[in-house]
């Protein structure tokens, strides 16, 4: 018998949330966390009072009602609505684009003068859009494509829309309302008390080894529990098999600042494209702080390259085949289970880690409990 059930590699969301329903399963539980913190990318480091999202903005908001039911267990969520700011050369918009975006554009008053606006200008793209350019000008006209979307999106994919896929940019939320509520979901805040709280519940019972690189001693952690699940890059889990997943990561440029209020709100969009990062976060506004300082994070947006953080992962054709090579690996590995966003090569927002998590514990034990 080996001294635990199941040894979680990687401390994030996924991780979690499975490690508590193994827990709650009467499992055991060994966790190996390569950075010196569990969390993931939610994890929190408190400055000056404030809860500072080292990983950049997280925002939790879903629609899946058990999804909801499940994390509200753990903590209680306060009711911050995200509503951000995009500032084209000291032009500033709400977002997403609304009703109050298109009155500052072009001074429409009502839905059916936008809706006209909107329609003259898209015009002007026919057939089927062959690029991002082209995609984005055909669902919200030229002048938002031109101010609020090319710049921040060359500076995210670090290259021309003209040389971007059209598939990038399926849909551009255009909402005919006076709502700067960015997200449709019926639910949405951060945890009161930071998301620590949540993480420190979700792996509560469970040994943890942190500062840990698994893949540098893999049979020695193998050899300590019955099932292994996966929480890190596929790709590097099979030594690089078939070659390297390509991901886009970003750089935070951290900054405390003897001011009580820096931006008036919690995230604030730079669309320009002269302009090297693509946002400030202020993350006391996450949870309506009242602290005499403030702490700001500027995101820069960078090429990434192994041994750097993998943010997004490039969902184009060649990446995908090599991801579909990895998976068939994956689906034949005995005894490890593969989960998370870089074990699935899939953006999540964390309502979808959280749920594909449940998914795959209730596969394993039959209920959720």
């Amino acid at each position: 018998m080996k001294p635990y059930d199941y040894l979680i590699v990687g401390g994030g969301l996924f991780g979690g949330v499975f490690a508590q329903q193994a827990t709650a399963h009467g499992k055991k539980c060994l966790v190996v966390e390569k950075r010196p913190n569990l969390g993931g990318n939610i994890y929190c480091e408190n400055v000056e009072g404030i809860n500072v999202h080292k990983y950049g903005a997280h925002i939790f908001h879903t629609k899946l009602e058990h999804v909801w039911r499940y994390v509200n267990r753990f903590v209680t969520f306060n009711r911050y609505t995200n509503s951000p700011i995009a500032n084209y050369k000291g032009e500033l918009y709400n977002m997403p684009f609304n009703m109050n975006t298109f009155h500052a554009m072009w001074g429409v008053i009502t839905p059916e003068q936008a809706k006209k606006k909107i329609e003259e200008q898209r015009a002007e793209i026919t057939g089927e859009p062959k690029n991002l350019e082209e995609q984005a000008i055909s669902l919200v006209g030229k002048d938002i494509y031109e101010k609020l979307v090319r710049g921040y999106t060359e500076k995210q994919w670090g290259r021309s829309c003209r040389e971007l896929p059209a598939f990038i940019i399926k849909r551009l939320p255009v909402r005919y309302t006076y709502d700067n509520n960015y997200f449709n979901d019926p639910h949405q805040g951060i945890p009161i008390g930071g998301y620590n709280r949540l993480v420190d519940r979700l792996f509560e019972g469970c040994d943890v080894v942190l500062d840990t690189d698994f893949l540098e001693d893999r049979e020695k952690w193998v050899q300590k529990a019955e099932k292994v699940v996966y929480t890190g890059t596929i790709d590097s889990y099979f030594d690089y098999r078939f070659g390297e997943l390509e991901y886009r990561s970003i750089r935070l440029e951290n900054e405390t600042l003897d001011t009580d209020n820096y931006q008036g709100v919690a995230v604030v969009n730079y669309t320009d494209r002269e302009t090297p990062f693509t946002r400030i976060i202020e993350h006391k506004h996450f949870e309506f702080g009242n602290q005499p300082k403030t702490v700001i994070s500027r995101e820069y947006p960078s090429e990434w390259k192994l041994g750097m953080e993998p943010y997004y992962p490039v969902n184009d054709s060649h990446n995908q085949e090599l991801y579909q090579k990895y998976a068939a690996l994956a689906e034949k590995e005995r005894g490890v289970l593969f989960g998370g966003r870089l074990a699935e090569y899939r953006y999540y927002d964390m309502d979808q880690v959280t749920a594909s998590a449940l998914r795959a514990a209730e596969r394993e034990f039959g209920a959720i409990l």
